[in-house]
């Protein structure tokens, strides 16, 4: 399915906020999927991943994260210095910010008359994280969750009891949760406490650990799988295609 690309700057609670749009390039409605990336911002990798996901008939929303916190347009380098600005964002940015960006976010895909009512998230390493947040939105009706990041450790700045996993209890959206067994950022014992307490809450989801390493998506450096990537995206696809009717 051929593609177009589109860029929106949305007014939310704390600044305007560059959002990247790829839809189908076609008459009609399509569901929505919010993708939210790395601490990187929209790099090269996250464009490609929001392409393939519009080619399979979804509009795909890309928002800066930390859009309070850099000049628009800002993109970070898979290096030190990238790596240590963006660390320091994502431990600057409270949750509560990040909630108030998926509303505005799900509101803007409301107002767009190529997007049906249909919502769902899905992101990659913080990304995974902001994607299992936004499911605490009643609109988000399916949550893709890729290595998702700090949630077992309630390392991210919010107020008292609002971290993501002290809240699972609240998603009543589906959520499928895939991590790697040789990514270090969320260990054996860290995915252990985010399976318990998803059982223990009774959410309804998809548990899957692979051989793999963090950031096995990204389709540049030495730890891309492409293997592993091909069969996430065709999950991806087929979840969205089912929880987004």
């Amino acid at each position: 399915m051929i593609i177009t690309q589109e860029v929106h700057d949305i007014d939310t609670a704390t600044g305007p906020m560059r959002t990247y749009l790829y839809r189908p390039d076609s008459e009609g409605q399509f569901a929505t999927i919010i993708f939210y990336s790395e601490i990187f911002q929209q790099t090269a990798p996250i464009a490609r991943a929001a392409a393939i996901l519009a080619g399979h008939g979804f509009v795909v929303l890309v928002p800066e994260v930390f859009h309070e916190l850099n000049p628009i347009g800002t993109v970070l380098e898979y290096d030190d210095v990238g790596k240590d600005k963006g660390n320091a964002d994502k431990f600057t940015k409270p949750l509560e910010q990040h909630d108030t960006d998926t509303e505005a976010l799900v509101d803007f895909a409301r107002s767009m008359s190529f997007c049906s009512s249909n919502i769902g998230s899905m992101g990659v390493c913080i990304g995974g994280h902001l994607a299992y947040r936004a499911a605490l939105n009643p609109d988000i009706q399916g949550a893709f969750c890729l290595y998702p990041t700090d949630i077992h450790s309630n390392t991210l700045p919010c107020n008292q009891g609002n971290d993501s996993l002290s809240r699972t209890g609240e998603i009543a959206a589906e959520l499928i949760l895939v991590f790697g067994k040789q990514d270090p950022h969320v260990s054996g014992e860290g995915r252990k406490l985010i399976y318990d307490k998803l059982e223990a809450t009774d959410r309804k989801f998809n548990w899957l650990e692979v051989n793999a390493q963090h950031a096995f998506m990204r389709d540049e450096g030495d730890r891309y799988d492409p293997a592993l990537a091909l069969q996430m995206y065709l999950q991806a696809v087929a979840f969205f295609q089912r929880t987004l009717k």
